[in-house]
């Protein structure tokens, strides 16, 4: 008979586990990656926390959770970064949810501006919805508009490879032959399989990190659209209203706001007002 582990009880080693696992550990990463990221761990999460923490400790050389949890929290080094990276999901595909793209692109050939068109991405993951951002843009304003893409994650490898903008092709199925030809290099030879972002779509993203519940966010000039998407479903209540007020603050008014099809934020009427499935005016 397989052993689970019982939540209710402390110290107490699966077996197989090659690290003992206690409730106690579970709790401190709890309390660690809200305060740093702002994420709320449901306790149904103790199998992917142990799994994708028990890599940390094999690269850092640590014997035990409770080893590993007291030296992170005794310093402010590098493995912060890690610790977060390792504990965020990054599910994410091109165009996904596509009905915000065509909303968007719809805004986009609507407005009749000579200044530049500013936009944030703050979940950039792998790179897939910040391209798709670029993309539908090329193709809403042509030569008529210009526009800028702040694309941000708290996870800084994701933020790797979305700067690199080389995906398999299997990734890329669900887009026409008509915006791959026009928007992507094929691979060849040692690269087969491969694509890669043309240097004319890259050129308009700005890659960077930005943790979502800080007072620290780098921007100087307010944005006209904001993709916000599956996101604050990760986040509390309270953590929620916390951010919608920080994006608030970043951009204009009458603004776009993009969410997750799971999000619902018809509480903060004050901050934005319902325009469309999960697509938000900011007042």
């Amino acid at each position: 008979m397989s052993m689970d582990f019982d939540a209710r009880s402390d110290g107490m080693a699966v077996q197989g586990r090659e690290f003992e696992w206690s409730s106690s550990d579970f709790d401190r990463v709890q309390a660690l990656i809200y305060k740093r990221a702002g994420i709320s761990l449901h306790d149904g999460k103790h199998a992917m926390v142990y799994s994708r923490l028990s890599r940390r400790l094999r690269e850092t050389g640590h014997n035990s959770f409770r080893e590993y949890l007291t030296w992170l929290e005794s310093s402010e080094g590098p493995e912060w970064q890690e610790f977060v990276n390792a504990l965020t999901t990054n599910l994410t595909s091109f165009f996904r949810e596509n009905h915000h793209f065509v909303i968007f692109s719809d805004y986009l050939k609507s407005t009749n501006r000579s200044a530049t068109l500013k936009i944030w991405c703050s979940a950039a993951s792998t790179g897939e919805e910040p391209y798709s951002i670029v993309m539908s843009a090329i193709e809403a304003l042509g030569d008529r508009g210009s526009f800028s893409l702040a694309a941000s994650d708290i996870d800084s490898k994701v933020l790797e490879t979305a700067s690199r903008g080389v995906y398999k092709m299997e990734a890329l199925k669900g887009l026409d032959s008509s915006r791959m030809q026009r928007f992507f290099m094929r691979g060849k030879g040692a690269n087969a399989g491969m694509a890669r972002v043309k240097p004319e779509v890259r050129k308009h993203v700005d890659f960077l990190i930005v943790n979502l519940i800080k007072n620290d966010w780098p921007f100087q000039e307010p944005f006209d659209v904001v993709f916000c998407r599956n996101v604050m479903i990760y986040f509390n209540g309270q953590t929620q209203r916390g951010v919608l007020e920080r994006i608030h603050r970043v951009m204009k008014p009458g603004g776009l706001l993009f969410v997750g099809h799971a999000e619902n934020f018809s509480d903060s009427r004050d901050l934005f007002s319902l325009k469309g499935k999960t697509v938000y005016e900011r007042v």
